[in-house]
């Protein structure tokens, strides 16, 4: 083996590492499941990252005081419980819900709760309870955001914001705005070890204005996973886009301004028009943006192709780029380990992002102030792939995209 070959390999390697795509974060393990006591599914992301022992610095709590939070939905993925809400010192889980009771029983015991409800809808009822985090069926996002807004809780949701509909986004951000309250939509992407990397070196300058951005999401489904009302049924790629949008959205804060989209028709049953409720012909759709610096950002989102999953990125700026690692005009770099975490949370799942995006909702909560990932970031990050379906389905006609500031 030539010296070359010996070092591509090992950039590569070094390239896996840092994006959370070794072979533990494949998601190639048993590890969700359709209900108590039923065989495992394979649920992409959703092991375990061992932190390393000098990768996170001290925590230090902002408070003393007890958020009381709600925890909704316990389906495939188990999401309610894979943030470590029931774990954090700054906690207490006041009551869970799932619209099927063994599901419901099985995260109350997950989370050492006693008080259950039949539905979200009951459970924001609940006068003692500040925040909820709602881990539902996609579909259902936004409606469950705008009725927990509606009863003065906080919410943390699972991505996407909303799903497919314009229209829905709208309401989302006119009802968040006038709540007052916290919205943070978990973004596993924002917290992965290289965005975080990204994100610390362009708000110190090291990037300036990113020219080329990309962002690459592959979840090879050959199979639908199980999903309430079979939602999971070969819906367009471009509606749950956050993970890649997120290498440069959760890097900049910036946005994607129009779009130009191509879709691949699918060899998948399932991905075919013909066989799934969306009319969805596309497995895999890839989008060309145009971002609100004036740059270029190319996307792509892939449910059919099988090989390497994952979530990956990476950037070109003016002064300096990020292939696995920074290369630029930036001699000495600030700290880039990602936040500490709480005693007793795990980092988790995604690339060890679950434990940090849950301390970071509860904390922006005891602190009083914005959220990473906000309303304005959450749309920013959903709402250009709910565009990019339709240009793809208009052989990439460049389309406008509307904008959120918060």
């Amino acid at each position: 083996m030539s010296k070359k070959t010996i070092n591509q390999l090992s950039t590569r390697r070094k390239f896996l590492k840092l994006t959370g795509l070794g072979v533990a974060a494949l998601g190639l393990q048993q590890i969700g499941c359709s209900g108590p006591g039923k065989p495992a599914q394979v649920v992409q992301g959703l092991e375990n990252v061992p932190e390393k022992p000098d990768s996170s610095k001290i925590w230090v709590p902002v408070s003393d005081r007890k958020l009381r939070v709600g925890l909704v939905g316990y389906g495939a993925s188990k999401f309610s419980a894979a943030f470590g809400f029931q774990n954090h010192p700054n906690v207490e889980i006041v009551a869970v819900s799932d619209l099927f009771p063994d599901r419901c029983a099985a995260l109350a015991k997950a989370t050492r709760c006693n008080k259950t409800y039949p539905s979200l809808e009951e459970l924001v009822k609940d006068k003692n309870i500040e925040a909820v985090m709602i881990s539902t069926d996609a579909p259902s996002h936004a409606r469950h955001t705008i009725e927990a807004l509606k009863y003065g809780k906080h919410v943390a949701v699972n991505v996407p914001a909303v799903f497919g509909s314009l229209e829905d986004a709208d309401k989302v951000y006119e009802a968040v705005k006038k709540s007052g309250l916290k919205y943070m939509m978990f973004e596993t992407s924002c917290f992965h070890e290289d965005l975080h990397a990204m994100r610390q070196i362009y708000n110190t300058g090291g990037f300036g204005k990113i020219i080329f951005s990309e962002g690459e999401y592959y979840h090879y489904m050959p199979k639908p996973l199980p999903s309430y009302k079979d939602w999971r049924l070969g819906p367009p790629p471009q509606w749950y886009p956050t993970h890649a949008n997120a290498y440069y959205v959760g890097i900049t804060g910036a946005s994607f301004t129009e779009v130009s989209c191509l879709g691949m028709p699918s060899h998948i049953d399932y991905w075919q028009a013909a066989n799934n409720p969306y009319k969805n012909p596309f497995g895999t759709e890839i989008a060309l943006y145009r971002t609100s610096e004036g740059g270029m950002s190319r996307m792509v989102i892939s449910k059919d192709t099988p090989g390497e999953s994952g979530e990956r990125g990476r950037l070109r700026g003016e002064k300096g780029s990020f292939y696995g690692k920074y290369e630029g005009l930036e001699k000495v770099l600030i700290d880039l380990k990602r936040p500490p975490l709480p005693p007793g949370i795990e980092a988790g799942g995604h690339g060890g992002s679950h434990g940090r995006l849950m301390d970071e909702f509860v904390t922006a909560i005891l602190q009083d102030r914005k959220p990473l990932i906000d309303i304005a970031m959450a749309l920013n990050l959903t709402v250009p792939g709910v565009v990019a379906h339709s240009s793809a389905l208009k052989n990439g006609e460049w389309m406008k995209i509307p904008q959120y500031k918060f």
